[in-house]
C-alpha cells in the first residue's frame, strides 16, 4: 500500500538524483558504455573484419583454395619470375623440343629454339598489369556512375544514364581496334588494359543503377538521410557495400575479358609489341602450322593453356569471394568464432 498523498511522479526515481561518486546523471542515455575501447581493441577489430574473417571464410571453400593457388602462382611468376628466369633468345635450344624432355626447357621450345617457359614467364607480368588496370577501371567507373545515377535521380540520373547508354551501344571490340590503331599507346600495358575496357563499363553501370534504385527505398538509407549524412557517405558507405558480391563477380569477368581481348589483338597484330607475349606466341605458332603438327602442337598449347588456367583461377576466385561479402556467411562465422573463443576461455579458466 502506498501513501494516499503520494503522487504518481513520486513512484519514479529522479533522473537527476545524485550518484555515489558525487556526480549526477541528467539522462540515462548519456551513459553509453561501461568500458573504454583501447587502440589495440580497435586494431584487432579491423584485423578481424578485413583479414582474419575473410581468410577464414574463403578458405573453407574448395573453389577458393584452387582459385587462390592458381592466381598466386601467376602473381609469383609475374613478379618474381623475371628475377629468376633468364630471358630466351633464338637458338637457345633445339627446335621444337618437347615438354619435359629436357629440364632446362620444361615446356619445350618453339621452331626457333626459344624457351616456351621463359616466354610464358615474361609475358605474365605485362598481362597482369593489363588485367589490373582494365578490371579496376571497369569496376570503379561503372560502380561510381551507376550508384550516383541511381541514388540522386533527376537531371544527374538522366545525363549519366544517357552517357551509359551511348557506351553500351558502341561495339566494344571494333572500337578497341580503331583506338589501338589511332592512339600512340606504345607498349604500355596499363594503357592497353584501360583501352580494352573503354566500352565495357556501361553494362555494369546500368546494372548497378537498377539495384541502387531498389536499395535507396530501404529503411537503413532513410535512417541515414534522417541523420543528415552526406550523399557520398550514403552511396559509398551504406549502399555500395550491399552490392559488393555483384561488383566482385564483375571484377573477375572484366579481368577475364581483358586477357582474352589482349591476346586476340596481339594475335591479330593490331596492338604493337616489342617482346613476345601470349597472343604473339599464338600468332607465330598458328602461322607455322603448329596446331596440326604433332611435333609442334605444344608450341600452340602452352600459351593457350596459360590463358585458360588464369581464366579458371579468376572464375573460382570470384565465386568464392562472394562468401566474403555475404552477410549471412559472415554472421555464421562470427557466431562460430565467438563460440570457439568462449570455449577456449572456459578451458583456460578450468
Amino acid at each position: 500500500m502506498t501513501d494516499q498523498n503520494t503522487t504518481d511522479d513520486d513512484l519514479y526515481d529522479d533522473p537527476t538524483e545524485a550518484v555515489p561518486d558525487g556526480g549526477s546523471v541528467s539522462s540515462p542515455f548519456e551513459v553509453v558504455s561501461q568500458t573504454t575501447e583501447t587502440r589495440q581493441d580497435r586494431l584487432w577489430k579491423l584485423y578481424d573484419s578485413y583479414v582474419r574473417a575473410p581468410v577464414a571464410i574463403v578458405w573453407t571453400d574448395w573453389r577458393a583454395r584452387i582459385g587462390f593457388t592458381i592466381v598466386f602462382i601467376y602473381l609469383a611468376m609475374g613478379i618474381f619470375g623475371p628475377m629468376v628466369v633468364t630471358p630466351t633468345a633464338v637458338t637457345d635450344g633445339p627446335a621444337l623440343l618437347q615438354p619435359f624432355q629436357n629440364l632446362e626447357f620444361p615446356l619445350g621450345t618453339d621452331a626457333m629454339g626459344r624457351d616456351l617457359f621463359s616466354q610464358t614467364v615474361y609475358s605474365t607480368r605485362s598481362v597482369l598489369k593489363m588485367v589490373a588496370a582494365g578490371a579496376l577501371f571497369t569496376v570503379t567507373l561503372g560502380t561510381t556512375v551507376g550508384a550516383i545515377a541511381g541514388y540522386t535521380g533527376g537531371k544527374t540520373d538522366t545525363v549519366l544514364s544517357s552517357i551509359t547508354d551511348i557506351f553500351i551501344n558502341i561495339p566494344g571490340f571494333p572500337l578497341v581496334m580503331v583506338l589501338a590503331l589511332l592512339l600512340p599507346i606504345g607498349g604500355n600495358p596499363y594503357v592497353v588494359g584501360i583501352l580494352l575496357c573503354t566500352a565495357s563499363w556501361g553494362g555494369l553501370a546500368r546494372s548497378i543503377r537498377s539495384q541502387v534504385l531498389t536499395l535507396r527505398e530501404e529503411s537503413f538509407v532513410e535512417a541515414s538521410q534522417a541523420m543528415g549524412l552526406s550523399t557520398n557517405r550514403i552511396v559509398f558507405k551504406e549502399i555500395v557495400p550491399h552490392l559488393m558480391p555483384f561488383v566482385v563477380i564483375n571484377l573477375t569477368n572484366a579481368a577475364r575479358r581483358v586477357i582474352f581481348e589482349a591476346a586476340a589483338l596481339y594475335y591479330l597484330g593490331i596492338l604493337p609489341f616489342s617482346n613476345l607475349n601470349w597472343g604473339v606466341v599464338l600468332n607465330l605458332a598458328y602461322t607455322s602450322g603448329a596446331y596440326y603438327q604433332p611435333g609442334a602442337l605444344h608450341w600452340f598449347l602452352v600459351p593457350m593453356g596459360a590463358i585458360v588456367f588464369l581464366s579458371i583461377g579468376l572464375i573460382l576466385l570470384g565465386q568464392s569471394l562472394d562468401r566474403v561479402f555475404n552477410p549471412r556467411v559472415r554472421a555464421r562465422h562470427e557466431k562460430r568464432t565467438d563460440a570457439d573463443d568462449d570455449l577456449s576461455g572456459d578451458h583456460g579458466g578450468a
